[in-house]
């Protein structure tokens, strides 16, 4: 080798292209794996002689671990381990082509070449990914269309509300942004397995299902000061709001930014969405799920208890409870632990719920073992089918004896409109089907059973269970709330609650009702109304009472989920009490965003965001948050003055485009009477 250092040229974007990373905004060659690369370098002296490559990974490389490859010059590609084929030579200089196995370590490397006896001169870094186009790798993804929404794709949309309202807001996944790759390497070094044993867990980077469950302990700040830390307390005053956040960039830049220090504060859809921007950016397909009316069965019985006193109030009892929604992800890698039919998406849970193997962490578990119930498969497999599939049990609570009565039981409660982003477009996706047997059909109960029995529940005497004659006994009257006007902040609530006598003679109803504020973990957070009535209902009549709760009574006690849990606790003479409850959410005003004229690569376009007042009181502290991938560098963060009641406000900002297709601009706009009011705009740009 010459005395001089080779220079390498590394043919960013030609590999790029070829290996589909093109969108990573980096210096250093980033490729994936099973696939071949290109480089050139000058300064060898009769270069196609007796060269040999060395890539590393790790802190200690060693061939016995497969973080260490010595490979020379080879006339064909190897199917099995490295390999290098030169492309082209001329006097000094040498054209290669490298590729590494379909079941390389990912992460960054380290290359360097020795010609002859010569000391090895290192070439530089470039960063391995795994590799869902390649047939061989255990992410392969047959469809192309899936590839790109699920693994290039930077915007996404996370449903949330409840089941009986689903609403949707967009995401800045953001993985190809300046830096974002660097951090997610350094997530993986900072996990405790890493901490424990380093060789072993960069030994371990080959395989999905590894790096899937130990970034879903890292995304929480649980047990390994991770990324983010969460907080269902409604009080959020020392970080920012959860529901605040438009994007995993700025969460994870400040992570990094504050010497990785979690970031406050976090819950379900952001470790949801922050593990999706990880896992896509390290080239693992991945997307968001939400589940409506989610169990988080904290006992391990497929059953989850809700215990309410006399007056209707839902008590904090037991560790068991249901959430409006959940968000967690699903993976898409092959299961060769469990064998073929177990390939496909695996479910992966950030948001610290339970501990596994003595960490928050969960998954990755098998969506098809979900739906047939093959809840004894690693990993966490009972977790999540309760998380779908939980029986509910109602109790009335007698604090002073200790006492508690099942109101009643339901076994379809649980786990409805499992959703999703769709491939290509901005709409929801129904997968309940995918896991679970439709509600009420006998195979539905059928799989159940067998999840109990896998888990030992059949056969043992659980004393906390409600007997047989309790869960067959039936009410005499039914009830429900109904929406006697709209649901929007700012507004007074109108419901009715409708009562209907279901026997043949007459009967005496006292009703305790309350309403609270509460978080979309349904845990109560303010107190708003209580009232009560009693009626005595004709045989088989329905009777309406109408009621109300004004503005100024909930404005001060909503919590930024705008969720408010009304519940009447029924004292039926001689009768089984009734439980009427309903969790209603309010919907935020609307703001519009145009894109004033057409939108170019390079080119500077207005955008015009609107917003009016509803109210009769004037609103302060306005602030406007945008962003989004490819149309602007960063958050834009704009303040805007108060507004009078029912007084307009418009907002021009300019974006400009760095790439063309359509992008999505997301919109967040905050006073202090609405809180993450939010929007997404698709921006069609053109070259």
């Amino acid at each position: 080798i010459a005395a001089t250092q080779p220079s390498i040229n590394w043919h960013l974007k030609e590999n790029g292209r070829e290996h589909h990373t093109s969108k990573f905004s980096s210096e250093e060659l980033i490729v994936r794996r099973g696939q071949t690369f290109t480089i050139t370098f000058n300064g060898i002296e009769r270069p196609e002689q007796n060269l040999i490559f060395i890539a590393e990974t790790g802190p200690k490389p060693s061939k016995a671990t497969k973080t260490l490859a010595t490979f020379d010059i080879s006339s064909t590609v190897s199917k099995e381990g490295w390999s290098a084929v030169v492309q082209a030579t001329s006097s000094s200089s040498a054209s290669i082509s490298i590729s590494s196995p379909h079941n390389a370590v990912i992460g960054r490397y380290r290359l360097s070449v020795q010609s002859g006896t010569s000391s090895p001169q290192s070439l530089g870094t470039f960063v391995l990914l795994f590799n869902p186009w390649s047939s061989d790798d255990d992410v392969f993804m047959p469809n192309e269309a899936e590839c790109e929404e699920y693994v290039l794709e930077e915007f996404g949309m996370i449903f949330a509300g409840n089941k009986n309202r689903i609403s949707a807001f967009g995401w800045n996944f953001g993985q190809f942004q300046r830096d974002i790759l660097n951090i997610c390497l350094s997530i993986m070094d900072r996990s405790l397995y890493y901490r424990q044993d380093p060789v072993t867990d960069v030994s371990h980077r080959h395989d999905p299902r590894y790096l899937g469950r130990v970034l879903s302990a890292m995304v929480n700040a649980n047990d390994d000061r991770g990324v983010v830390l969460g907080n269902w307390s409604g009080k959020y005053e020392d970080g920012k709001n959860p529901s605040s956040w438009t994007g995993s960039g700025e969460i994870l830049q400040s992570w990094k930014k504050s010497g990785f220090r979690p970031v406050k504060y976090g819950q379900c859809w952001v470790f949801a969405a922050v593990l999706t921007t990880v896992l896509r950016c390290l080239g693992i397909p991945t997307r968001t799920i939400t589940n409506f009316s989610s169990a988080h069965d904290a006992d391990g019985n497929l059953r989850v208890d809700e215990f309410y006193d006399a007056d209707g109030n839902h008590l904090e009892r037991g560790a068991d409870s249901v959430w409006n929604f959940h968000v967690w992800n699903e993976s898409w890698f092959t299961r060769n632990d469990l064998g073929p039919s177990y390939s496909g998406w695996q479910i992966l849970d950030a948001t610290p719920q339970e501990q596994s193997g003595g960490i928050y962490q969960c998954g990755p578990a098998s969506r098809h073992a979900i739906k047939e119930g093959d809840v004894d498969l690693d990993y966490d497999s009972p977790f999540v089918f309760a998380e779908v599939n939980a029986d509910c049990m109602y109790w009335n609570y007698d604090s002073a004896t200790g006492k508690k009565t099942l109101i009643f039981s339901k076994s379809t409660e649980i786990g409805a409109s499992i959703s999703t982003k769709a491939v290509g477009r901005d709409d929801r996706v129904d997968v309940t089907s995918d896991y679970k047997y439709e509600e009420g059909s006998a195979k539905e109960r059928d799989i159940f059973k067998k999840a109990r029995k896998k888990l030992g529940l059949e056969d043992k005497f659980d004393p906390t269970a409600p007997k047989q004659e309790e869960i067959e006994q039936k009410p005499d009257i039914s009830g429900k709330f109904k929406v006697a006007g709209s649901l929007e902040v700012g507004k007074d609530l109108d419901l009715l609650l409708v009562l209907e006598n279901l026997q043949s003679e007459a009967k005496t109803v006292n009703v305790n009702m309350t309403a609270w504020s509460t978080l979309y973990t349904r845990r109560q957070v303010n107190h708003i109304w209580k009232d009560s009535l009693s009626v005595t209902l004709a045989p088989k009549e329905e009777k309406q009472f109408p009621i109300k709760i004004k503005y100024p009574e909930y404005q001060q006690q909503l919590t930024t989920d705008k969720t408010i849990q009304v519940t009447a606790l029924c004292h039926v003479e001689d009768g089984i009490q009734v439980l009427v409850k309903r969790s209603i959410i309010l919907d935020n005003p609307a703001i519009d965003v145009q894109v004033l004229g057409e939108a170019k690569v390079n080119k500077e376009v207005f955008v015009e965001v609107a917003f009016t007042n509803p109210i009769d009181v004037e609103v302060k502290d306005c602030v406007l948050q945008v962003e989004g991938s490819d149309l602007l560098q960063g958050i834009l963060e704009l303040r805007i003055p108060p507004l009078k009641a029912n007084e307009k406000s418009s907002t021009k900002f300019k974006l400009i485009p760095s790439e063309a297709g359509p992008k999505h601009l997301l919109v967040n706009f905050s006073c202090d009477k609405f809180a993450d009011i939010k929007t997404f705009k698709m921006v069609n740009v053109i070259n």
